[in-house]
């Protein structure tokens, strides 16, 4: 039996708004995603808000802390927080390097290392059952068409970004 809450999301698509902005729909799928993760990660009392930082540094060990805030994109305080609670696990530790006593480097401990073995095979197992019976080809054109989204959204966001700065401009000069 499903829970309430995807049985609401569900007849929402199918009846209520099957229709509804793209964004709706990958916000609903990303939700999904993200609860199967956390239900698989909290089997090895991993919390959901570790499991960034970790892939993170599983591909980018010793980044500054700063530089892991804007990789997993959240504000440095948040880093922060979640790092001080992976310390007390044991999974990372950070160090300043005496040239640069100003940066805080974070580099994973043995035990963060190994945690890779376990739960990288509960992320796949959350995308093999998300993809469960739908076409290789509809899965390829769904990854081209959600790229092709990203792009499109970040390429706005250059370009509004620039478009401010010369509003600021004008402004000021005025």
């Amino acid at each position: 039996m499903r829970d309430p809450q995807t049985e609401r999301i569900l007849r929402h698509w199918h009846d209520a708004v099957p229709n509804d902005r793209i964004a709706h729909l990958v916000k609903d799928a990303s939700r999904a995603f993200v609860r199967a993760l956390q239900c698989r990660l909290a089997r090895h009392d991993v919390p959901c808000g570790h499991w960034t930082f970790l892939r993170i540094l599983w591909e980018s060990d010793g980044l500054t802390q700063r530089e892991l805030s804007a990789e997993a994109g959240v504000m440095e305080p948040t880093t922060h927080v979640a790092l001080n609670a992976m310390e007390r696990l044991g999974y990372i530790r950070r160090r300043r390097l005496a040239a640069n006593r100003r940066n805080v480097y974070v580099h994973l401990t043995p035990k963060g290392r190994a945690l890779k073995a376990k739960l990288v095979p509960l992320a796949q197992e959350v995308n093999e059952v998300g993809v469960d019976g739908i076409d290789a080809a509809d899965i390829a054109t769904v990854r081209r068409v959600l790229i092709a989204i990203i792009d499109n959204l970040a390429k706005n966001d250059t370009a509004a970004d620039g478009n401010a700065l010369k509003q600021r401009s004008r402004a000021s000069a005025q």
